[in-house]
């Protein structure tokens, strides 16, 4: 998926959580969403700011939230976050969140998060998964 429409996705998503209260499990917790045909595990990150975290887990109970991620049908997907840049600065995605989807497989979508986050990251520890897609 092209970092536009990953980066358009982020923000439509962050858009939609603004106007939400959604009740979550403390930081840290790995929180999992059960949707008709995905299972969206969101792993709350200590770094992540409670903005950050609303919006993690709207994209993880929300459909059309999460249809923004899947462009090609339901496989699976991942995105990396770096510490020092977190998930959302000013309002918009941080330049290295990176947001993954239709892979083959988990490891695969993982990965690609993973190396596409810690290549455009501005410094400070490696970047961790935030989220996870996972057809059912």
């Amino acid at each position: 998926m092209c970092r536009s429409v990953i980066r358009a996705a982020l923000t439509a998503a962050m858009l939609v959580a603004a106007g939400a209260t959604i009740a979550g499990a403390q930081q840290g917790a790995t929180v999992r969403f059960e949707l008709p045909q995905v299972e969206v595990v969101v792993h709350e990150l200590p770094f992540l700011s409670d903005e950050e975290l609303e919006t993690l887990r709207l994209v993880g109970q929300n459909e059309e939230a999460l249809a923004l991620f899947l462009s090609g049908g339901v496989q699976f997907g991942a995105m990396a976050v770096a510490p020092a840049d977190g998930f959302i600065r000013g309002g918009m995605p941080a330049d290295s969140a990176t947001a993954v989807s239709d892979l083959p497989d988990l490891g695969a979508a993982r990965s690609s998060a993973l190396a596409q986050c810690n290549a455009t990251r501005s410094g400070g520890p490696a970047c961790q998964i935030a989220l996870e897609i996972i057809p059912r």
